[in-house]
């Protein structure tokens, strides 16, 4: 357990221990002159380096103090506040995560160590150029997306892929102008007085009981379920003010970029100007300012991706977690977290409100709430006058369908009554590209990454092959790479771009949109075109799981999921309940306003009778969550058990095979807490970027101490050289 320093000031010259971004972990040093306060930001030497370090306590001590370094200067930042050094320890020790990886996590915006001052920025300021070059258009393409922002020259260089030559040639012509800006500047003050929509009786009752509990000024989590269209967005904004008028800051959480411009859409009708963002769309500048606007308590509300969640508020009040059992919410790369897990964390050491607000919620929050620990609020039927749609299965056994096509004459003929009378469909098939196979007809061999255990998916939009992996692309094959014979490579199944060339065949007088996350180089592409949807310019939506939450089609009232069979198989302990969430979030999108257009929801399938499909159609979700919850408590399963998984990898596979079974074989203290080992066993895809993997998983009781027992089986043995060893608790794949 990592011990939390108590707040402090040290004068110049006092032995202070200084936790350092590095993996050395926490070193003393001597105070500077002025003197610094636990929690501060200070720039310290480290060998011939200066790293970013936060002033963690009193030192150490256990040497001469006159071998100690000073810290060259405390930087120009507020210093992180009790609560979330709190939360970086606890958060560390839960998921095994060392305190210096944590704390890098915290500090990820740019320039931190630079004093505040003025800076030159680089802004639109006249019409576009008269002679415009490829490069010159890459460079307004860049202004265009992030909607006329400022940007440093260097900056602008590097996101549009030109020399800074380009940049300062726009400002020569007029195009753009340089000019002087503050570097951070306050966020305008949302007014929480402002109307919001109004709200039906159960919306008002939800509202008034999360007003109430924000009053309260205590910890509190709220699991909000409520039915697709069902104003959950408005019902938590209700919160949203609440806190904005005790003063403190609020955090929203969203599970895609693509749903926040549409959602700081809302906020600023709601409450008179936009809220900050947080998410890898921002630029550089913006994501500096937005860091020290949060410590200082000037900024209200942020609207974020999974890790705005640690940001360092000054005085956080509320966490929202929209959609909160989308599997994006867990970060399975360096540090391993669920930020819906963190968030509950977080406002429990804040005295802050949570909501978790889901349609389909996860069966953790679902059994969290059945056995008191959360309170729930329900939301029982669509907002306004606006019904639920209709839902029928399509026994795809009894449709006469010719090879390569997936579009079954009962779901063509629903599309064509549409089109007749003017809504929107939708074909949801959650498998971007072209085909997820490329075989060759003459040997058989499938074409695969050079790099991973995995085949490459055919992405005929961009005439490549990729890799959904690592992102390894490569031309499209004329030839077999294996028997080399020409002409006989073919696509085997379907994606959303074969099932676009499907569409524009069988309806070739209707125009059709696909949506998939790879064919839009930026968020506020994919934006615009989403907005060019709504307006109803596009008949005919095809789409992968980007479709299947946060949007507002409002002539879209027939929704056909093309397999429903696709998430169904295989041993993931979740794919009955992420195939279920998912069926019903894309089928909420039909019929979502009031009127005589009612919606309809068509599943493809060759299981009609499986109980996920019964599930979905019957609408009886507290019977669904009653057998997934039985069945995995008699497994001993999460939310009733507790998983870890042991992720090893090495670019040679007898390194990693050998250092698995050495850990496999002095598992002693995994089994005196009562841990179960499994494994360890290659990965499902066991070589990613030409890294073998091994996986082990431990199961264990739901008291058990598991991370404890994990750190002391892991400590006495050192890996190999290059081999990495990950630790997931609670893991979501296992992949």
């Amino acid at each position: 357990m990592t011990l939390v320093p108590e707040p402090r000031f040290f004068p110049v010259g006092h032995r202070i221990a200084v936790l350092v971004t590095e993996p050395v972990g926490v070193l003393d040093y001597l105070a500077p002159e002025g003197g610094v306060a636990t929690g501060q930001l200070v720039l310290c030497p480290l060998g011939p380096r200066r790293v970013l370090g936060v002033v963690w306590g009193e030192g150490l001590g256990g040497f001469d103090a006159a071998k100690l370094r000073p810290v060259i200067r405390g930087l120009e930042a507020e210093p992180l506040a009790p609560d979330f050094l709190e939360f970086l320890a606890r958060a560390g020790d839960y998921t095994l995560t060392p305190l210096p990886l944590m704390l890098r996590m915290a500090t990820r915006a740019p320039d931190l160590d630079r004093p505040t001052a003025e800076r030159r920025v680089i802004a639109l300021a006249g019409d576009p150029p008269e002679r415009m070059t490829e490069a010159r258009a890459r460079v307004m393409q860049v202004l265009a997306d992030y909607g006329g922002a400022s940007f440093a020259p260097s900056e602008l260089a590097q996101l549009a892929g030109v020399g800074t030559s380009v940049v300062k040639g726009l400002v020569t012509a007029g195009t753009l102008a340089e000019m002087a800006a503050p570097r951070d500047l306050p966020y305008p003050r949302l007014d929480p007085d402002r109307p919001g929509k109004p709200l039906a009786t159960d919306q008002q009752a939800a509202a008034d009981a999360l007003r109430h509990a924000i009053a309260g000024g205590r910890y509190g989590t709220t699991l909000l379920r409520g039915v697709t269209g069902s104003g959950k967005t408005e019902v938590y904004l209700e919160a949203v003010a609440e806190c904005l008028k005790a003063g403190r800051q609020a955090l929203v959480l969203l599970p895609e970029i693509a749903l926040s411009a549409e959602f700081l859409d809302r906020v600023e009708a709601r409450f008179g100007a936009r809220p900050g963002e947080w998410h890898s769309g921002i630029t550089r500048t913006e994501r500096r300012r937005l860091w020290h606007m949060a410590g200082r308590g000037e900024v209200g509300l942020v609207v974020g991706a999974r890790s705005a969640l640690f940001l360092p508020f000054r005085d956080l009040g509320l966490i929202v977690v929209d959609e909160e059992h989308d599997s994006s919410y867990k970060q399975e790369d360096v540090v391993f977290y669920s930020a819906r897990d963190m968030a509950v964390l977080r406002a429990s050491l804040s005295d802050a409100q949570v909501v978790l607000a889901s349609a389909t919620p996860s069966l953790e929050s679902w059994v969290n709430a059945a056995s008191g620990k959360y309170q729930r609020l329900d939301l029982r039927s669509r907002y306004g006058e606006a019904e639920l749609p209709d839902m029928a299965a399509i026994d795809l056994r009894g449709e006469e369908m010719p090879g390569s096509r997936w579009i079954s004459p009962t779901l063509a003929g629903a599309v064509e009554a549409r089109l007749a009378k003017g809504e929107q469909s939708l074909l949801f098939l959650n498998r971007r590209g072209y085909a997820p196979v490329t075989v060759c007809r003459a040997c058989g061999q499938q074409v695969g990454c050079d790099q991973c255990d995995a085949r490459m998916v055919e992405h005929r939009f961009q005439n490549r092959l990729v890799c959904h992996q690592c992102g390894e692309t490569k031309p499209i094959p004329t030839a077999c790479p294996s028997c080399k014979v020409e002409g006989r490579m073919a696509p085997v199944g379907p994606g959303v771009e074969r099932l676009a060339e499907e569409v524009a065949a069988r309806f070739p007088d209707a125009t059709a949109t696909v949506l998939s996350s790879d064919l839009f180089h930026s968020a506020r592409a994919l934006k615009e075109t989403i907005a060019e949807i709504s307006t109803g310019k596009t008949d005919i939506i095809i789409g992968t799981q980007i479709v299947a939450k946060g949007h507002n089609f409002p002539r879209l009232t027939l929704v056909g999921v093309i397999d429903a069979d696709l998430g169904l198989q295989g041993a993931d302990l979740r794919a009955a309940e992420r195939s279920f969430q998912l069926m019903r979030q894309v089928a909420g999108r039909a019929g979502r306003q009031p009127g005589d257009a009612p919606g309809l929801a068509l599943l493809q399938t060759h299981q009609p009778d499986h109980p996920v499909i019964r599930a979905i159609l019957s609408g009886e979700d507290e019977r669904f969550w009653d057998a997934e919850a039985l069945g995995r408590q008699g497994a001993g399963m999460p939310p009733y058990g507790r998983l870890a998984g042991i992720i090893l990898s090495h670019p040679d596979p007898g390194v990693v095979a050998d250092f698995a079974q050495h850990l496999a074989r002095h598992a002693a203290p995994l089994r005196d807490a009562g841990c179960e080992l499994w494994g360890p066993a290659p990965a499902p895809i066991a070589r990613i970027r030409g890294r073998h993997r091994m996986r082990m998983l431990i199961r264990a009781a739901r008291q058990a101490p598991i991370q404890m027992a994990i750190s002391d089986w892991l400590a006495p043995h050192k890996p190999p050289t290059n081999l990495r060893l990950s630790v997931d608790i609670d893991p979501q794949s296992f992949f």
